[in-house]
């Protein structure tokens, strides 16, 4: 990445950032006015402030559907990673903590799709796809090694359920020195062929409902029974472009017979969102990348 992007990378940062500030001292403005209207709009803003702030904080009704991935941290947990550049083809170790605000290491976590971590690396053009489980240490750390063959930024998730707290998914950027070339998103499909296998996608779910999203993997015209993995059919994660939003996707129960492997979900909102299916199949991991555009 040249001087020049990164100059005005970081302008768009502060224009944002900038933005931000005005929107919050509007809204702080307002509440100090005289008039009947002005005293609505401040009602009005406070009230929409408090919800987001129950929403980043594990509050209920709607948060319970905002997506995750978008912060390295959520008011109670934060992700902390040791080093995050990388050169391209080089393996390393990703090492990092879950902390809590006390800047405690958390050590202790729940299993969930018979994983006590799950953690995915994803380039931001939604290509470069990884989904690996680290190895925690005795001193409660993270480690696993990561390769990128491809320059750019990544967007690495580290998914868990620390003991007596929510589900979380907190990510950071990783970095790779390099040319960075983005890949164009595909258009949406339907189908998809990996490996020798061809995947089918049906359901799509409208934004704010939530609906399931069946895949029927075959080959040579013919639907498979697929082995179990992670404890269902398959894993599947939801990616939406733009900001990269990480789904929380609930697979159903294990079939065995070949029929659709099925998850449920709601997406947050209009766009196109990026589907990573991983399932197995003569004991290898195979994993079929599809986009769909939600209306």
């Amino acid at each position: 990445m040249n001087a020049g992007t990164r100059i005005a990378g970081f302008a768009a940062v502060l224009a944002v950032t900038f933005g931000a500030a005005v929107a919050v001292g509007g809204a702080v403005d307002v509440e100090r006015g005289q008039s009947k209207d002005s005293a609505a709009s401040a009602a009005q803003a406070k009230q929409a402030m408090t919800g987001m702030a129950a929403e980043g904080h594990g509050g209920t009704g709607a948060a319970d559907h905002m997506p995750r991935g978008l912060a390295v941290a959520d008011g109670k947990l934060r992700l902390v990673a040791d080093d995050t550049s990388y050169a391209p083809g080089q393996t390393k170790p990703f090492t990092f903590r879950i902390v809590d605000p006390d800047g405690t290491t958390v050590r202790d976590f729940d299993v969930e799709h018979t994983k006590r971590l799950h953690l995915i690396a994803v380039r931001r053009d939604l290509t470069e796809y990884q989904h690996v489980h680290p190895v925690q240490a005795a001193d409660g750390s993270w480690s696993v090694p990561l390769r990128f063959d491809q320059p750019g930024i990544y967007r690495v998730y580290a998914d868990f359920q620390a003991h007596g707290s929510a589900k979380s998914t907190l990510a950071t950027d990783v970095f790779v020195a390099g040319d960075f070339q983005p890949q164009i998103l595909p258009p949406q499909t339907s189908s998809v062929s990996v490996d020798g296998y061809d995947v089918a996608l049906k359901g799509a779910p409208r934004a704010g409902q939530e609906g399931d999203l069946k895949f029927t993997v075959s080959r040579g015209g013919r639907p498979l029974a697929v082995q179990p993995y992670l404890g269902a059919d398959g894993h599947l994660v939801a990616l939406r472009e733009g900001d990269l939003a990480y789904l929380h996707v609930h697979p159903h129960e294990t079939s065995g017979s070949g029929g659709p492997i099925t998850f449920t979900t709601e997406y947050p909102s209009v766009g196109r969102y990026r589907l990573f299916l991983q399932f197995k199949h003569d004991n290898s991991i195979h994993t079929a990348a599809l986009t769909q555009e939600v209306k």
